[in-house]
């Protein structure tokens, strides 16, 4: 099964208690494609500036992503500086460059627009929503987004949840977008703008899963050092999302799974900066320690 996903390919730089790395290879759409691509064909839809190095396209090529829509403008690509202090929950950006993100208009090939499991990726949703229109009769389709567009195009973004079937959010954005301080409420309130099944990341804290027939909830893979958290929302969307499109039938059963996959692809973001440990990350390495969760966590 294949999985076409929206979002950014950017050069992080990234301070932590453990030390700091500059320009490395992130982005929305990289770090969701390192774990996707454990389970399924990932076409991956960005766009990169003059600036950026060509290794690392052959490095997500030589990661068996299909980068046919990764365009390459004349501008500047997207750059992200953050550092993380205390006990590494909290992002606080230093500086953000949109770059060549302010002329991003998505361009499909014929094959790709029949895709069937799409994931629009943290950007703006008047992008996502160009790129979901292209798309033909999709089966399964993924929303992610972030406090900056609830912020800056709130409207843009409850028009496209009407048109998904999966909203990702963490904690602090899905209260933001619903009014509500309580989770459970927050996740009812954005089942009703649209998306049939709401996910809720809550860091340390694990995954609160929410729909019409039932309710789901986990905890995160028990770490003990973390040195980058960077990335790990969309890891695990990338997990979730890969593992349901190999599993092709959605139910109850598979969501659990597809959501404890998430989880421990996640565990093995945060590890390391950016996708040093992501990307050397093999199916047999997850099954592995999805084994020991379960040991954890079955009571």
């Amino acid at each position: 099964m294949s999985i076409i996903v929206l979002g950014t390919v950017a050069l992080d730089t990234v301070k932590t208690p453990f030390g700091k790395r500059k320009f490395m290879l992130g982005g929305s759409a990289v770090h969701f494609s390192m774990s996707a691509r454990l389970f399924s064909q990932v076409n991956l839809a960005a766009i990169v500036g003059k600036d950026f190095p060509q290794k690392h396209i052959d490095f997500l090529r030589n990661k068996g992503v299909i980068c046919d829509s990764l365009i390459r403008s004349s501008g500047k690509t997207f750059k992200w500086e953050g550092k993380y202090e205390g006990d590494l929950n909290i992002a606080h950006t230093l500086k953000t460059e949109l770059g060549v993100l302010l002329e991003f208009c998505p361009t499909l090939t014929e094959a790709q627009k029949k895709i069937k499991h799409v994931f629009l990726a943290n950007v703006d949703p008047d992008i996502q929503r160009g790129l979901l229109e292209s798309m033909r009769s999709p089966s399964l389709v993924g929303l992610d987004s972030m406090n900056y567009w609830i912020d800056t195009k709130k409207q843009s973004l409850l028009r496209l949840m009407k048109k998904v079937d999966i909203y990702v959010a963490n904690d602090q954005e899905a209260k933001s977008l619903s009014g509500e301080s309580n989770l459970i409420k927050a996740a009812k309130a954005l089942r009703a703008c649209g998306p049939k099944m709401v996910l809720i990341k809550k860091g340390e804290h694990g995954v609160l899963f929410y729909c019409d027939k039932f309710i789901f909830a986990i905890p995160a893979y028990p770490i003990e050092k973390v040195v980058d958290p960077t990335g790990a929302g969309d890891t695990f969307a990338g997990g979730f999302m890969g593992y349901l499109a190999r599993a092709k039938k959605i139910n109850a059963a598979n969501i659990k799974k597809a959501i404890a996959y998430g989880t421990i692809a996640a565990s093995f973001n945060v590890e390391a900066f950016g996708t040093d440990k992501t990307s050397r990350l093999s199916r047999g390495g997850l099954e592995k320690r999805l084994r020991t969760f379960k040991d954890c966590v079955t009571l």
